[in-house]
This record gives structure tokens, sequence and C-alpha cells, in this order.
């Protein structure tokens, strides 16, 4: 029998163990991933770590742990089962070249099974490894520790590659052979191929260990790291979840406060019916995710592209589901204060954004609110004329209307068109779409999938470019100009900051003089390790919350500027060439955007 843990406990309880094991306790980063051009959010505990897990040095040290916040949505339409989430926190620790496959293991399976954590009986323990394939050879290493944890070979699973082996999620990048570990939940076998990671809810993912000792190329080879990795991930309300013996992750503490705020404001219950069942977890799930995207320092707001637009799909849909459950307008920042409420100990961004997150909760709902009705008509009347004519898929164009006119996203019109039983006609879609991107020629934005950040020389350079552009713009527009967001390729920086009004193009040219002048005084960059609370009282400009004691890298441009980052960076402003602004527009309301290069 396990320990019935709450998600605060279990928080609490992993990050002391792997404390007690020489891991330094490190803050978990933004929601918004910086200098990333591949992701939209941070998806993933290693996301922030990547160039650590490259070879950067951590200013921690080898051995970290941390507690992640985390997005994705890339399953959205699965959110309202008993699992799915769109936002996760995910408890992990890290080997950046130290330990590797056995102590791993030894360690997971000392917090899954001790009485003194975990307590689940080794007997209910089964776990996977990987088979190998033509390029990597079966990972005998892990199966040998795990049969000296006790495990019998009869519980060990050699899968293939599509089962245990981790990243990289885009073309290139870190990876290598994970391995899995499953409770055996009592339930009875769906047949003879019955195993950990089949669907039939048989055996429940605990953790995910994943040796990270191959760097892809985009060739497709996998050329050994110059450190091998260790990256594990337990999700926070699973876990919470399966320790408490729930059927749901919305069953538990974790989600109870904000079931029973929907339900206050409804007069409902959940446990009705499936329906009413799955608009109460669509609800509670998107309203926290979007209350942790609105309260992220980095000050996303709901918009039609990148990460706005995925805030504003999860606010409308929460919308669409609240009106099915009878809610009424304004209840999304009601929701916000309970979330707020619960969250705001473990995470202080929350209460220091809480007027931002309702502000931008209660402006987005009335925008939705004001033109959901006349969408839905308009979409129920083409609905009825279809299956009059017995027609299959929704015109493309008049899935442009309703996200032009109406405001549906156009996944929103795929899922009411699904509940008909019908599809849309996405190329057709694209091609309005396309059309009306040319006619009012506003850029389109891709959103990227995948994939993890380049350390390469030109993003290197274009990386302490942009921090040389955060001081100008500070400089010439004042010490209130703060980062709001970054993305940097190999070619190009884009550079989102606060500031009320465009700039004149004397305020342009001053920020590009600056920089090119700091550039070709040749200053040296240089970085030191020390506490946040030391690099603050040092007058380093400090952007992203960290615990006040927390080792952190300061970077110095000499006599120009002193941050704290992660690196890298070049070792002299000479190495930049010449930065030239190309782009400055908006980005939201009060936020500014910037589009450099380095020739």
């Amino acid at each position: 029998m396990s320990k019935a843990l709450t998600g605060s406990q279990l928080r609490e309880l992993y990050l002391g163990f792997f404390e007690g094991k020489g891991h330094a306790v490190i803050s978990g980063s933004s929601l918004v991933p910086q200098n990333d051009p591949t992701v939209l959010f941070t998806t993933a505990g290693m996301h922030p770590l990547v160039p650590y897990l490259l070879g950067e040095p951590h200013p921690a040290g080898k051995r970290l742990c941390d507690c992640q916040r985390c997005i994705r949505t890339g399953d959205i339409d699965s959110v309202g089962n008993v699992s799915h989430l769109t936002f996760f926190e995910m408890l992990g620790n890290w080997s950046l070249g130290d330990y590797f496959k056995e102590e791993a293991i030894s360690w997971s399976f000392e917090f899954l099974t001790s009485p003194k954590y975990l307590a689940f009986n080794p007997d209910q323990l089964s776990v996977t490894v990987f088979r190998g394939n033509e390029l990597v050879p079966t990972d005998e290493t892990s199966v040998r520790a795990w049969m000296k944890m006790g495990i019998p070979e009869s519980r060990i699973y050699r899968l293939p590659i599509e089962d245990n082996w981790w990243g990289p999620a885009g073309q290139t990048g870190p990876c290598g052979p994970d391995t899995e570990m499953f409770v055996d939940t009592g339930k009875a076998a769906c047949g003879s191929a019955c195993r950990p990671g089949c669907s039939c809810g048989k055996y429940f993912e605990i953790w995910n260990d994943v040796f990270m000792q191959f760097d892809k190329t985009a060739a497709g080879e996998f050329v050994p790291l110059k450190q091998h990795n260790v990256d594990t991930g337990m999700g926070v309300e699973r876990t919470t979840a399966m320790l408490q013996g729930k059927a749901s992750v919305y069953e538990t503490e974790l989600f109870a406060p904000t079931v029973a705020a929907i339900g206050r404001l409804t007069g409902r219950q959940a446990g009705q019916d499936p329906q009413t069942d799955r608009a109460f977890r669509v609800v509670a799930d998107h309203l926290r995710s979007s209350v942790f995207i609105l309260g992220d320092d980095q000050g996303v707001v709901p918009s039609n592209l990148g990460q706005g637009y995925v805030l504003r799909r999860l606010i409308r849909r929460s919308v669409r589901f609240g009106k099915k459950l009878g809610l009424g307008m304004g209840f999304s920042a009601s929701i916000a204060e309970t979330v707020i409420e619960q969250y705001r100990n473990v995470y202080p961004e929350l209460e220091r954004n809480r007027n931002r997150i309702a502000r931008e909760l209660i402006a987005e709902e009335e925008k939705f609110e004001k033109t959901l009705d006349r969408g839905m008509a308009e979409f129920n009347k083409v609905i009825e004329q279809m299956k009059a004519h017995r027609q299959a898929a929704l015109p493309g164009r008049v899935a442009f209307k309703l996200y032009d006119t109406y405001g549906f996203p156009i996944e929103f019109t795929e899922e009411l068109c699904r509940e008909d039983g019908m599809t849309v006609d996405i190329a057709g879609f694209e091609k309005a779409f396309e059309k009306h991107r040319q006619l009012s020629k506003q850029g389109a934005e891709k959103t990227f999938k995948g994939g993890l950040v380049d350390n390469s020389e030109a993003t290197t350079r274009l990386h302490t470019g942009t921090h040389m552009l955060h001081r100008a713009l500070q400089m010439v527009l004042g010490d209130d100009v703060k980062q709001k967001g970054s993305n940097i390729t190999a070619e190009r920086l884009r550079f989102d900051f606060s500031y009320p009004t465009k700039m004149t193009p004397e305020q342009i040219k001053r920020v590009e003089d600056i920089v090119n002048d700091a550039i070709a005084r040749k200053l040296a960059v240089t970085f030191e390790v020390m506490t946040l609370e030391e690099a603050k009282k040092a007058g380093a400009m400090a952007l992203f919350a960290a615990k006040y004691d927390e080792q952190v890298k300061v970077y110095t441009i000499e006599g120009f500027s002193k941050e704290v980052c992660g690196g890298p960076h070049v070792k002299n402003t000479a190495d930049l060439g010449h930065l030239r602004i190309v782009k400055e527009e908006a980005c939201s309301a009060g936020i500014r955007r910037i589009r450099a290069v380095l020739e």
C-alpha cells in the first residue's frame, strides 16, 4: 500500500529526497522559453536545462532537482478524460555529466518503494527499457540495474524506440534511451499482449528516467554527447491521483477547490453524467492553465499569434464549455481566484500578477461572449444545410468566416464539427486565410513544434546581442523597459519589451548606435557565479524568479551591462559584427517587438 500524499507533500518529499542525494534544489523556469524558437511554451522539465545538457556548466553544479511548470496542448481534445491536462507540474532530477544509469535507477527504486517515501510494494512494479535497433544496442545496463534492485526479468519489458526513447522532439538535439516505471493497478489484463504502456489501464506509468547520451544530427546520426546526462520526470498530478487511489486527477485536492467553485456558480455537481463531467474538467483545466500563463512574469496575453493564440484558445474553449454548464459572464475571473489562492504560496508570481490575470480573463471572455452566440447560430445554420445535402465536410471559406468574423479558432470549429460527425476542409481554410493575410499585409507567425535550443556560434552571438539591445533600449527609453520575451534563430533575433508607444526613427537609430559603439570598443564578456541576492546587490538585472539563495550566473559586458543569465555568450563584443534593427512593431497592448540581425 502506497502513501496517500497530497500534491504539496509529494513535491516536498521528492525535492527533499534528492537534496539528500547531493542535488541542488533549483527554481522552475518560466512557462515561456527564452531564446528557443522551436516551442511556444515549456513542455518538459528538460527544456530550460538544454544548454547544460549540452555541456554549459550550471551554476548550481552537476546534480539538480526541481519542479517545473509545463504546458502541452498537442492533445487538448483529450482534456476532459480522467488524466489529460494542458498545464501540469513535472518533478525532475538531473545529472549533468555526473551519475548515470545505475545510480538513477537505484534512487528511483528507493523513492518508489521505501516506507519513508512512496512505499509502493516492489511486487507491483514493472519496468520497460529500450530494446535497441540497427543504430543503438539494447540497454542491457538498465536491465541489469533493475534486476539488482530485485525486479525479476519477467517484469522487465524490452520495447522499441517508439516506447523507450526520448527526444529530440524536433529533428536534432540531445536524446537517448529511457526506462519507464509502472505500477500494476490490479485490473485484469486486456489479453495475452497486455504489457506496460498499453492503454487498458492495468499499468500506470509513474516515472521516466531518460539517459541522454547521444546528439542526433541533421543527417540522422546519433553522435555520443561529450557528457552523459540523466533527465527524469514524475508528474505531480497523475502521481498524486495514483497515491490517493483516485480514478481521476480531478478528484484530488489539486482540482477539488476549482471543481467546487464551478459547482457553486452553476448549482450543479460533477459526477452526474459523462458530458457534465467533461465540461467541469475542461473548464477547470483550461482556466488553471490560463491563470498560470497570464500569471507568468513574461506577460503573455491573448492574441492571434504564438503563445497568445494558445492562451486565447484555452480561454475561449473554457467559455464554450462553461456555457454548457450554465456559467454566466465573468465566471473565469471568479474561478481564477480559487486557483491563485491554492498556488500563490508555491508560485508567488500568481499573486504578483493577480490583477493582470483577472483583467485579461474578463476582457477575453467579454470579447468572445459578444460573438459566440451569433457564431454558433451561423455554424448551426450551415450544419443543418450540410445535413440536408448530405455533405460531410464544412467548407474552408465558412470555417474562415467563423474565425475572422466570430473569433472561432480553427481547432474550435473542428471540435464542433466532430461532435456532429463531420470534418473541416482545412486546405480551403488555409487558402482563405492566406488570401486574407496577403490582402491585409499582416505577417503570419509559424507555430513551431518540438526541437531544442540551438547553441551554435551564430545563435550565441545573437544571444549576446539581445542582452546588449535590452540595455540600450533602457538607456534610450528608460529603465522601465523590461524584456517580455525573446526568440533567437541562427539568422536573427526577436525581442519583445514593455513600452507603451511606437519608437521614433531617432530612438531606433540611437539604440543601434549604442550597441554598435559597445561592439566597436571590444568589451570583455565574463561571468561569475553567485546567489541571486548577491547578484541583485551587485546591480545585476534579474528578470526571472528564483530563490534568493539560489546560485546563478551573472554575465557582465565590461562597463556596459550586468545580467543574470544561463548563457552561453561570446567572450568579447568584437565577435558580434554590426547590429541592425530590421523592424519595430506592436506585439500586444503595451508590448513592442524588435527584429534585428548581426551583419
